[in-house]
C-alpha cells in the first residue's frame, strides 16, 4: 500500500473550537501612500523543519532569513510543554538574521530571452555543524546554500606611532616606487630622503626591544557568510515551478511545465528526468504540471498536479521513467456545470503534503480540496474560498486575476488547513472531527477587522467520509464592514509553522505573522 502514517484523529472538543488568532509581528510594513517598488514583493516564503528559522524570497532575487529568539532562554522547557499538549503562553517572535542575493537577471542568448532574478521556491536542507542549508530558484536555475556563522578576522596594529609616521601626508609603506628614491652614482639609493626619513622620527629615543609585525588575527565578533555551494542549471526548458526535498537527505526533484527531474545535492552537472508528459506533437498537449511534492517519509514516493485538476501519485521503484502513475486523484465533473471557464478555474496551483503522509492538500483557483491517499474516488473535504467571485469570472479573465497562483498550507497536527485570496485575505478552515471552523483573517495588524461569520456544514471523520463540501465562503462581494473586494492586492504566499498554529503570510512586501 502506498501511503502511510496514522490516521489524523483529535479530540471533538478541541477539533471543533475556532482558533483565536491574534497579531504577533510584522517585517517591512508600508505606511501610508508609500509606493512599493515591484523588487521588493515577497515571492516565497517558507519554515524550516524546526520552525527556528523562516525564509522569505522577493522578486528582486534575495533571500531574507529570520531566526526565532523567543525558544533561546526556555528552548527546553518549550518543547516540553509542547508534547504536553499545554500552551506556556507565550507567543512566537522572529527576528532578522541575514539577508543575501541569491539570483541574479540574465539573459539566455540562444533563446533570446531574459530569465528575471523573482524568487520561485525556497526549501530548506537538512542542517549541519552549526550551519543552515537551503535551496532557492528562479525561473531556470537552482541554487544550494550555504548560511553560517564566521569569526570575523582582523589584522593588528604595529607597536610603533603611526600618527607620527603619518604627518602630513600618507602613511608610509614599501609600495612607493624606486624612482622616489635618490640614487648616487655606484647605483645605492639614499634611504634618508622621500618619506622613509619620516619612519625613524616615529620610533621611540630608545628603541624598540622587537617590532610587532602586522598579522590576521581571529577576533571574538562573528559574521553571517552566506555561499553558494552548488548551482544546478540547464536542465529546464521551461519555467521551474517547483523544488521538493527528498526525505532521504540526499536528493530533491525539480518541476517545469512538461518534466520531473531528480538531483542529488552533491551533483550538479548531472540529473535524471522522472517524469516527461511533452508530446510527440505540441499540438496533443492537453495538461501541464503545475506542482510538486516528494512525500514526507517515503523517499521513493513523489506527487504531481496539473492543470486540468489531477494528483498523479508514482512510485520510482516501479521505473526509471515514471509515465505511468500508482494512483490518479481527480474530481468526476459534475454534467451540466461546464463552462469556459471550467478547466482554467480547476488548475492546481499548490498541492501539500501532510506531515502524516496520508492525505495530499490541493489548491485550484475556487476551493481547497484535501485528499486521501488511500481513496482515489474523490476528495474527503472541498473548502469553499471565494464562492461569491464566480459571477466575476469574466473580469477576472479580462485582467489575467483567474491565473493568479494562490499556495496552500496545513497545521503540523493536520487539523487544520489554510490558503490565501484577494484583498490581502486569508482563510483557515477546520478539517478535523466536527469542526465548523472557516475563519477569514486580513494581512494587518488587525486581523479580525474583516471576519465574517458564515455557517458552514460540520464535517464528519476524515476515515468515514467519501467526500464533504463545505461552504466556507460568503457570496457577496463585500466584506463585513461594505468594503468592496480588492482583487489587486492579493496574498498569495503563506506558511505554517510546522510545531504550533502560528502562520506567516506575505501581503506584497511586508511579512505578517499570526499565532494563536
Amino acid at each position: 500500500m502506498i501511503g502511510g502514517g496514522e490516521e489524523a484523529t483529535a479530540p471533538a472538543a478541541e477539533g471543533s473550537q475556532p482558533l483565536d488568532w491574534k497579531f504577533a509581528q510584522v517585517f517591512g510594513e508600508r505606511t501610508a501612500g508609500e509606493e512599493v517598488q515591484e523588487v521588493d514583493i515577497i515571492s516565497a516564503i517558507e519554515f524550516d523543519r524546526t520552525g527556528d528559522h523562516l525564509a522569505t524570497g522577493d522578486r528582486g532575487g534575495r533571500v531574507v532569513l529570520f531566526e526565532r529568539t523567543d525558544t533561546r532562554d526556555h528552548g527546553g522547557q518549550r518543547r516540553e510543554l509542547e508534547r504536553m499538549d499545554y500552551s506556556n503562553g507565550r507567543h512566537p517572535e522572529f527576528r532578522y538574521k541575514t539577508e543575501f542575493q541569491s539570483h541574479e537577471p540574465e539573459f539566455d542568448y540562444l533563446k533570446s530571452l531574459e530569465i528575471e532574478e523573482k524568487i520561485n521556491k525556497i526549501r530548506w536542507c537538512q542542517a549541519a555543524n552549526g550551519a543552515l542549508f537551503l535551496l532557492s530558484t528562479n525561473d531556470k536555475t537552482i541554487k544550494f546554500w550555504k548560511v553560517q556563522e564566521k569569526k570575523v578576522k582582523k589584522v593588528c596594529d604595529l607597536n610603533m606611532d603611526l600618527s607620527r609616521a603619518m604627518g602630513n601626508g600618507p602613511v608610509v609603506s614599501s609600495s612607493i616606487s624606486a624612482s622616489s628614491k635618490s640614487c648616487m652614482a655606484n647605483g645605492g639609493c639614499d634611504e634618508r630622503s622621500s618619506g622613509y626619513s619620516s619612519i625613524d622620527t616615529s620610533l621611540p629615543s630608545g628603541g624598540l626591544s622587537s617590532l610587532r609585525l602586522p598579522m590576521v588575527v581571529t577576533s571574538h565578533e562573528t559574521s553571517l557568510v552566506a555561499r553558494c555551494r552548488r548551482i544546478y542549471a540547464h536542465a529546464h526548458d521551461y519555467h521551474i515551478n517547483s523544488i521538493s526535498n527528498n526525505s532521504d537527505g540526499e536528493t530533491f526533484i525539480s518541476a517545469d511545465d512538461l518534466r520531473v527531474n531528480l538531483w542529488n545535492l552533491e551533483i550538479s552537472n548531472q540529473s535524471f528526468n522522472i517524469v516527461d508528459v511533452k508530446p510527440a506533437n505540441m499540438e496533443d498537449l492537453t495538461e501541464v504540471i503545475t506542482s510538486a511534492e516528494f512525500h514526507p517519509t517515503h523517499c521513493n514516493t513523489l506527487a504531481y498536479s496539473s492543470s486540468r485538476g489531477s494528483i498523479r501519485l508514482i512510485d520510482m521503484r516501479q521505473s526509471a521513467l515514471c509515465d505511468t502513475h500508482s494512483k490518479l486523484f481527480e474530481e468526476p465533473e459534475v454534467p451540466g456545470t461546464r463552462s469556459f471557464f471550467t478547466e482554467i478555474i480547476a488548475s492546481i496551483s499548490d498541492i501539500k503534503f501532510a506531515k502524516d503522509g496520508r492525505h495530499i492538500l490541493s489548491r485550484d483557483y475556487m476551493t481547497l480540496k484535501l485528499w486521501d491517499i488511500n481513496m482515489d474516488r474523490g476528495p474527503v473535504a472541498t473548502f469553499q474560498v471565494h464562492e461569491y467571485l464566480r459571477p466575476k469570472l469574466c473580469d477576472l479573465y479580462e485582467n489575467d486575476s483567474i491565473f493568479d497562483k494562490f499556495e496552500c498550507c496545513l497545521s503540523g497536527d493536520g487539523q487544520r488547513v489554510a490558503t490565501g485570496s484577494y484583498s490581502n485575505l486569508f482563510r483557515v478552515f477546520g478539517c478535523s472531527e466536527g469542526s465548523t471552523e472557516a475563519t477569514t483573517l486580513e494581512a494587518s495588524k488587525n486581523p479580525m477587522r474583516r471576519q465574517v461569520q458564515t455557517p458552514t456544514r460540520p464535517s464528519k471523520s476524515l476515515s468515514t467520509l467519501p467526500r464533504v463540501l463545505r461552504r466556507g465562503a460568503d457570496t457577496s462581494g463585500v466584506d463585513a464592514n461594505g468594503n468592496a473586494f480588492d482583487f489587486t492586492t492579493k496574498l498569495l504566499h503563506l506558511a505554517w509553522h510546522p510545531t504550533e498554529n502560528s502562520i506567516a503570510c506575505a501581503a506584497s512586501n511586508s511579512l505578517y505573522m499570526y499565532y494563536a
